[in-house]
């Protein structure tokens, strides 16, 4: 597993709760998303189908590694990061063979033009809306031209910290198509699919977002 000082040295609190709620429940996490039966998301499905063989992929904000367990498999070669050390050692003891990097989704240490695609489920979630079209511009300089990039949003007008429920204490920013439309244009992303859809692998209403890399 590699290390990776980050680059922010300013935090909102909105995020600084978010990672201390994740730390703090880490085995909650895991118990869900870490041990149950595996079972593919249909976004994820959708994406591969655009990738090359063997294609370089990173997960970002991959968690307890279900994902990114999966891609190895099937024969890509994945770089799984996260912010989360609890979640990282998890996955590292059982996908040993994945390079693992501990490091801020705000600040990528990785080469531009290196990735065929990126997938991201359920991590930009957890950051305010006005940081959000930095950080989808990092992962613009990261692929290839014509790479692609999927992931997940929650919907809706709402974006408040969640004290109720499952693992309370987390940010969640929630999106309309049109404003995460218009983001994700101003970051350089062509929009090839943007669909709400209600309880597939978590609960409630999100966006499936794929975008492919252009060069302008």
């Amino acid at each position: 597993m590699t290390l990776h000082k980050p680059q922010h040295h300013t935090t909102s609190w909105d995020v600084t709760q978010t990672l201390q709620a994740y730390e703090k429940d880490a085995e909650i996490f895991l118990k869900h998303w870490g041990r149950k039966r595996y079972k593919r998301p249909a976004l994820l499905v959708q994406w591969l189908k655009l990738l090359p063989e063997r294609a370089v992929l990173l997960d970002l904000g991959c968690g307890a590694g279900q994902d990114s367990r999966h891609l190895a498999k099937r024969g890509h070669h994945v770089i799984g990061l996260d912010r989360t050390m609890p979640l990282l050692q998890f996955a590292d003891g059982r996908i040993p063979s994945v390079p693992l990097i501990l490091a801020d989704i705000r600040a990528l240490p990785l080469r531009a033009d290196s990735l065929d695609g990126v997938w991201a489920a359920a991590s930009l979630i957890h950051l305010p809306k006005r940081a959000v079209q930095s950080v989808l511009t990092e992962p613009r300089h990261l692929v290839k031209p014509q790479g692609f990039f999927a992931a997940t949003f929650t919907y809706g007008s709402n974006s408040r910290i969640k004290w109720t429920g499952w693992m309370p204490g987390r940010y969640f920013a929630r999106w309309k198509k049109d404003e995460l439309a218009r983001t994700l244009h101003r970051a350089g992303w062509e929009v090839l699919s943007l669909q709400v859809v209600s309880n597939q692998e978590r609960k409630g209403r999100w966006i499936n977002m794929i975008t492919m890399k252009v060069e302008v």
